[in-house]
């Protein structure tokens, strides 16, 4: 895995977690038990710091930042799909952010939330538990979320990263 230390930060990865060779995490990032981080990642707290809670799934192509003032917590059991940005956000247990989706500055989405594929939840927007977020800004849909649909995926990552850390070798 590329992890980078950045002056006296180092980001710490917890021993059952996977992180693929081919992401990148640098400075102040924590990454819990059995999350995975998938090819083309980015976690980049150079200036501030990023917490990747346990099972939680940050897929390919995903950037992850934070300012000086506002870190971005991910928490546990979270869907973080392909090619999305947060940036300064808080990621509650349990939820999804969808495909090529942005989530920006002081924005929460909170547990059992689901951000759909390529919205985009500006600043200061709270999504709450069991709704979802669609489109350009997005709008909130209320108690649109079935129980146990993130769950689900999030275990499906799980045992995915299992399956990579014990499968995966590069061929030259």
């Amino acid at each position: 895995m590329a992890t980078y230390a950045l002056g006296d930060f180092a980001p710490t990865v917890h021993p059952d977690a996977f992180v693929h060779p081919d992401a990148t995490v640098i400075g102040n990032v924590t990454i819990g038990a059995e999350s995975t981080i998938w090819p083309q990642a980015v976690l980049r707290g150079d200036y501030g710091r990023i917490e990747i809670g346990a099972r939680t799934s940050i897929q390919d192509g995903t950037v992850v930042h934070c300012t000086r003032e506002h870190p971005t917590i991910v928490g546990d059991d979270c869907v973080v799909g392909h090619l999305a940005h947060l940036e300064c956000c808080v990621v509650e247990n349990g939820a999804l952010v969808g495909t090529n989706s942005v989530v920006l500055h002081r924005a929460i989405v909170r547990t059992g939330a689901l951000v759909g594929a390529s919205a985009l939840v500006p600043n200061d927007m709270e999504v709450p538990p069991g709704a979802m977020a669609l489109g350009v800004p997005a709008k909130l849909r209320l108690d649109a979320v079935e129980p146990g649909m993130i769950a689900d995926l999030a275990q499906g990552y799980v045992a995915n990263g299992r399956r990579f850390r014990a499968e995966l070798r590069r061929l030259e």
